[in-house]
């Protein structure tokens, strides 16, 4: 299939929409990931999402009312963006003949590959979680497509560990990103965001980081777009960790390491790991889809950096929960690994690497119920009282709580209640 020679060609697609591989947000750019005939695509009509530009959380940020966009996510079929990687890697499994795929997560890798496999009927699936380590809202995903969910001691990192042997010894289809067809196709998501800009690139890409696929991924994509002349120029790119799991934070801004050519110091970074098992240092951190220390695509996004001029941010829980509100309150719930990219925006228009009149798109990755429990508990604290498992992560104060007011059941005294707004 020859690539267009301009991105707006792919806009005839949307004439065609009742196909699902014109329909879907992944597959309409399939001339960009060419690795699959049209008769072997596994499509659930993933990558339906929208580019919104948000006043209210500009404003929050610092930004000019007009230069903060939030590309939701959350809208895809299983609610986070893993499926726009996982509509590929299924698709490259069904082509090799898998009849068993695996994962380790935190729970949207586990909701979106079982999704597909309930769908496609062809191939099993078996997820790895960690202890207590994964959301409700994104265990019973997993739970009610099929798959097979084996919990061992452990977190993220460990889970990931063992999968990555299972699969090796068993002859596993593995999905997790380190499967480079789940990158091709979250490449898309840059795509889509073009196509939402009209197909002009914005100033910068902020993105939370936690495996460091979806950063990956976006760099690739501007790297290509740009060598095929269908771009003319690469967004600045902005990688947000956690503080409580800010592996890249740390050897990126705090030890100066870089992508070299491809030549990094890979020892520097072997040792980085070592002491950190030597100190038996975990993750932590109330954004549970980024609680990972053990980045696997950590050399991939040392390249993404180099290719859009990138920055590291790290932010804490406090910061991360208290732009989550303020996405919310702007009409998108996010789940709170989402709102790092927020918090990041704010962080770096602070320290003025960000200008107010840049024009940023901030991506929101997962759906605000794949984690209802940390929205419920921050809008419920009040200055006698916070969650337990809140403050256990930093977070003291709740500025922009929205909490339900208890009220007699007494018409009169509702009206009150009512008129006090």
């Amino acid at each position: 299939m020859p690539v267009p020679q301009s991105l707006r060609e792919f806009e005839k697609r949307w004439s065609n929409r009742n196909t699902p591989i014109d329909f879907s947000g992944v597959w309409r750019f399939r001339e960009l990931l060419p690795f699959a005939q049209d008769h072997q695509i596994i499509t659930i009509g993933e990558g339906q999402t929208m580019l919104k530009a948000s006043q209210s959380v500009a404003r929050y940020a610092g930004l000019n009312d007009d230069c903060l966009y939030l590309q939701y996510e959350g809208l895809n079929p299983s609610g986070s963006f893993k499926d726009n990687g996982m509509t590929a890697a299924s698709t490259h499994a069904v082509m090799v003949g898998a009849k068993v795929a695996a994962c380790a997560s935190t729970g949207n890798t586990s909701a979106s590959l079982a999704i597909y496999s309930s769908v496609a009927q062809k191939f099993r699936v078996v997820v790895f979680v960690g202890s207590g380590k994964i959301a409700f809202g994104k265990l019973s995903q997993a739970l009610d497509y099929g798959a097979k969910t084996i919990q061992i001691q452990g977190d993220f990192d460990d889970a990931l560990a063992r999968v990555r042997e299972v699969c090796n010894q068993q002859g596993i289809y593995l999905c997790n990103s380190v499967n480079p067809f789940r990158l091709e196709g979250q490449k898309s998501i840059m795509f889509r965001v073009l196509e939402s800009l009209n197909w002009e690139v914005p100033d910068w890409i902020v993105v939370p980081g936690g495996n460091l696929g979806n950063s990956s991924a976006f760099g690739k994509a501007f790297m290509e777009l740009k060598s095929l002349g269908l771009i003319d120029r690469i967004p600045r790119l902005a990688i947000i960790n956690a503080q409580g799991a800010n592996t890249l934070y740390q050897l990126y801004e705090q030890q100066g390491m870089r992508w070299n050519g491809g030549h990094y110091n890979r020892s520097h970074s072997t040792d980085f790991f070592s002491e950190m098992d030597k100190e038996n240092r975990r993750a932590s951190t109330l954004a549970s889809a980024i609680e990972i220390n053990r980045p696997v695509n950590f050399s991939k996004s040392l390249r993404a950096l180099d290719i859009c001029d990138g920055v590291v941010r790290e932010v804490n829980d406090q910061e991360i929960l208290d732009a989550k509100a303020q996405v919310g309150a702007g009409g998108l719930g996010c789940e709170p690994a989402s709102a790092a990219s927020v918090a990041g925006v704010k962080l770096l228009k602070n320290e003025g690497v960000i200008a107010s009149s840049d024009r940023v798109v901030s991506i929101l990755t997962g759906h605000q119920l794949k984690d209802p429990d940390a929205t419920v508990a921050y809008h419920s604290a009040t200055d006698e009282h916070m969650d337990e498992k809140l403050t256990r992560h930093g977070v003291n104060n709740a500025p922009f709580s929205n909490g339900p007011i208890v009220v007699e059941n007494d018409l009169d005294k509702i009206i009150e209640v009512i008129q006090s707004f």
